[in-house]
């Protein structure tokens, strides 16, 4: 069996969850490793671990154990739903996969921040998984500052065995269909 580890790239409200939501319903044998969830499972029931400041070393230790426990006691296809925008934190999760095994995918979101703007907006979305900043427009600010300052937030072809960029919708639902297909053919390419 092939398995395949993608990981997906951008700004905040690009996307990412839900393409990684949809892919999983229609890959076979696949999870959702999403750390947004593990932020919210520690602050709903472990409040009094989260550093008030620094990383969140305790939401780290989670997703890596769940991660080690799915690439090791499982069979499943991995899909990273986060921002992953550091270029060497990305390329250690590369190697990492294909240590492992897995043909390694990157799902590069590249959307107009107007539209990112816009979907904040409209969006609503719970602001308590944030730590530090007040809000997602903030996070958006950051991340449109980090963008100018390191061109290495963008994944390059030879980043990953295969690199997708989506702008669009129809993009998107692209992306899961040649996926579907590379996990299915069996082999790296």
């Amino acid at each position: 069996m092939n398995r395949v580890a993608v990981i997906t790239v951008g700004k905040t409200h690009s996307g990412k969850t839900t393409f990684a939501k949809a892919l999983e319903r229609q890959l076979t044998n696949a999870i959702v490793v999403d750390q947004d969830n593990h932020a919210e499972i520690l602050k709903t029931y472990y409040p009094a671990l989260v550093p008030k400041e620094g990383a969140n070393v305790i939401k780290y230790a989670l997703t890596q154990t769940i991660v080690n426990h799915a690439v090791d006691q499982t069979d499943c296809h991995i899909i990273l739903c986060n921002a992953n925008r550091n270029r060497q934190g990305r390329l250690k999760l590369l190697d990492f996969y294909r240590s492992k095994g897995f043909t390694t995918i990157l799902v590069n979101f590249d959307m107009a921040d107007e539209v990112l703007k816009m979907r904040i907006d409209q969006a609503g979305r719970d602001t308590s998984v944030l730590r530090t900043v007040s809000s997602f427009e903030d996070v958006l600010v950051r991340q449109q500052a980090e963008s100018v300052d390191n061109p290495g937030v963008t994944p390059t072809p030879d980043e990953a065995d295969y690199l997708f960029s989506v702008t669009n919708e129809q993009q998107a639902e692209a992306a899961i269909s040649e996926i579907r297909e590379i996990a299915a053919k069996g082999e790296s390419p």
